[in-house]
């Protein structure tokens, strides 16, 4: 691995883009009413869970080298969880967070056990297989679950300060509470990534021989990171649930995990925020689309085909590649091949 530059050389960019961001989202509810919709501060609320889900993904993916099309069971868990501790226990949505993320992360250690034995293909089909069985049991179980009917539930308030009542039917505070949620998962994840265990998913995911040599186990290391990227999935589908006041067996589809999947590609495999990157635009890119065109799906079909073919680094981890190769000095092995290091 190579040093740690000094303090002074480091590159300042990233450092000031995640400052603007961050100055962003926490001022979104005001500042976007005065120039776009109300419907917008919503529209990003959205954008954060479903960039905690892809990014559910890409802990497999970027880190892990796991392919993993069955990420939408997980997020199903934690809408359902958050649903019948809602709506059949009458619990509260702090416990009934709680209880979606924990049913999660159950069924992915579960499902965990089996799957991580296998790699490559066979792990993705293995991983499409467990998300069918759940999904196909979801539907026929209508009387439970609702099918693809869905299961809808009233929001409890949060809390009560005094006079003031905190409920998620606020808009406002709604963003909030997922912004603070979506913002824990994040900086844990990155804090994962920068331990000792971050680093074997890594050494796991370049050369799984050598990583056994050298002492690690990588079964376990791998199904360690399919348990935590259930968990964010959970995460997530509890979120939306929340979100929505609404759960369906819809969101356990394969297909529901394919766009994690899309999210984190177009957005930057491998890099911390490229999963909430591509997740952002791709949603922005549906919102005005469709309002132009009913057939708006072909054109982000044609901008991802795009964006894989000649961009496989995706949005991020490109930018990160140019930057790199910019900052190389002539004959630099970095500025020929454009590899660059990736957050």
């Amino acid at each position: 691995m190579p040093p740690t530059p000094p303090a002074a050389t480091r590159d300042p960019l990233p450092f000031i883009a995640g400052l603007v961001a961050a100055m962003f989202l926490l001022v979104a509810p005001w500042l976007l009413p005065k120039f776009v919709p109300d419907f917008w501060v919503s529209i990003i609320a959205e954008m954060l869970i479903w960039g905690l889900f892809a990014s559910s993904a890409n802990l497999l993916l970027g880190y892990t080298g796991l392919l993993s099309f069955g990420q939408s069971l997980y997020f199903g868990f934690g809408a359902y969880g958050v649903a019948f501790a809602i709506h059949s226990f009458k619990l509260g949505v702090v416990p009934a967070f709680f209880i979606g993320v924990a049913a999660a992360t159950v069924v992915a250690a579960i499902a965990g056990f089996f799957a991580v034995r296998l790699t490559w293909h066979y792990f993705a089909i293995i991983t499409v297989v467990f998300s069918l069985i759940f999904y196909l049991i979801a539907v026929g179980w209508k009387t439970v679950t609702g099918g693809d009917d869905g299961m809808s539930f009233a929001l409890p308030p949060l809390a009560q300060v005094g006079d003031v009542e905190l409920t998620l039917l606020d808009a406002t505070f709604q963003y909030y509470f997922i912004l603070a949620i979506v913002a824990a998962c994040f900086f844990l994840q990155w804090l994962l990534l920068r331990s000792p265990l971050g680093m074997a998913f890594k050494a796991v995911r370049e050369n799984a021989t050598r990583a056994g040599l050298i002492g690690f186990n990588p079964y376990l290391i791998r199904l360690i990171s399919f348990i935590l990227s259930g968990l964010l999935a959970g995460a997530a589908g509890a979120l939306f649930a929340l979100f929505s006041r609404y759960a369906s067996a819809h969101y356990m589809y394969w297909t529901v995990s394919g766009e994690a999947v899309i999210w984190t590609i177009v957005g930057g495999t491998g890099t911390l925020f490229g999963p909430i990157v591509g997740a952002a635009v791709l949603t922005i890119m549906r919102e005005e689309l469709s309002t132009v065109w009913e057939h708006y799906l072909i054109v982000v079909g044609v901008i991802v085909i795009l964006m894989v073919t000649f961009a496989p680094k995706g949005i991020l981890g490109s930018i990160a590649a140019w930057r790199t190769a910019r900052r190389a000095a002539p004959g630099d092995p970095a500025a020929a091949d454009g590899k660059g290091t990736q957050t």
